[in-house]
């Protein structure tokens, strides 16, 4: 991080912690987790250096798989080394539903009870047909890896919140998955900008969620339902619009076991220290 970035980065840490300073007991209590994405343009430089940086900052969980400039079991190692540990993996939908075995395979590797599905292939827009076919493999699938001791999480991406009948086709894909199977993983940045409130999402479907991706968007960022936005959105948590005190205190009501930072921005660098200065300063 060059010198003028690190200064800029520190100011911000310090008056965002005069700012969001409170009394009481700490809010968060769990381990802070990363999304591997994050770093997807640092691995490929250098996977250990990129590892010695993720454990400086006090991050003891990821949700993987490996980089591709790394064997999963050189992966493992290292992250076992640093006492990082791989607690859920990501899955290509077509991956998972053609051969649902390798991704058991796979997470009984890592030794994870979770694998997430952060994207259902769709045209241009996301349509209650699509969301039939999702319901229909995802129950298939969840039963396959749940029969493993692995549940199937389907991370949100903003484009399901859709009005259909008297909800959103989120609400469809929820109410039609077996709660058996299927569990969900909620990406705030993204359940925000397909216009839903993530705190009430989670508090409706509680039970449902198992996971977090933490993320925060830019002030001033219009909501829509592409399930895309310019990686320069994703903000340090806290300096954008979601009302993340609410979103913790439902994530802690419901459950969440696992919380990943996932920060697409390329000066992430420089805003996952406020994001976790954020974090800890919350107070119940």
């Amino acid at each position: 991080m060059k010198k003028s970035s690190f200064s800029f980065c520190l100011l911000l840490i310090i008056s965002l912690s005069n700012s969001f300073a409170q009394s009481g007991k700490p809010l968060f209590t769990h381990p802070i987790g990363v999304q591997a994405y994050t770093y997807r343009n640092s691995f490929p430089i250098s996977v250990v250096a990129t590892l010695d940086t993720i454990k400086a900052l006090g991050i003891t969980e990821m949700e993987g798989p490996n980089p591709k400039n790394s064997t999963p079991e050189e992966f493992k190692k290292l992250l076992a080394e640093r006492g990082i540990k791989m607690t859920s993996i990501g899955a290509d939908y077509g991956s998972i539903t053609k051969n649902p075995e390798e991704v058991v395979r796979q997470a009984k590797f890592w030794d994870v009870k979770y694998v997430m599905v952060a994207w259902i292939p769709h045209g241009k827009t996301f349509t209650i047909d699509d969301a039939k076919k999702a319901v229909d493999d995802f129950n298939r699938v969840g039963k396959i890896l749940k029969d493993n001791g692995i549940t199937l999480c389907y991370h949100n991406h903003g484009y399901e919140f859709g009005e259909y009948e008297d909800g959103t086709l989120f609400d469809y894909i929820a109410k039609n998955t077996d709660p058996k199977y299927v569990s969900f993983e909620m990406d705030v940045l993204w359940a925000f900008h397909g216009g839903a409130d993530p705190a009430k999402l989670l508090y409706k479907y509680k039970g449902r969620w198992k996971m977090m991706h933490l993320k925060d968007i830019r002030k001033g960022v219009a909501n829509d339902l592409t399930g895309g936005t310019p990686q320069v959105n994703d903000v340090a948590l806290g300096t954008g619009q979601v009302d993340l005190p609410g979103v913790f205190k439902a994530a802690k009501d419901v459950g969440i076991e696992h919380y990943y930072i996932e920060d697409e921005s390329p000066n992430h660098a420089a805003q996952i220290p406020v994001t976790i200065a954020y974090v800890k300063s919350l107070k119940e």
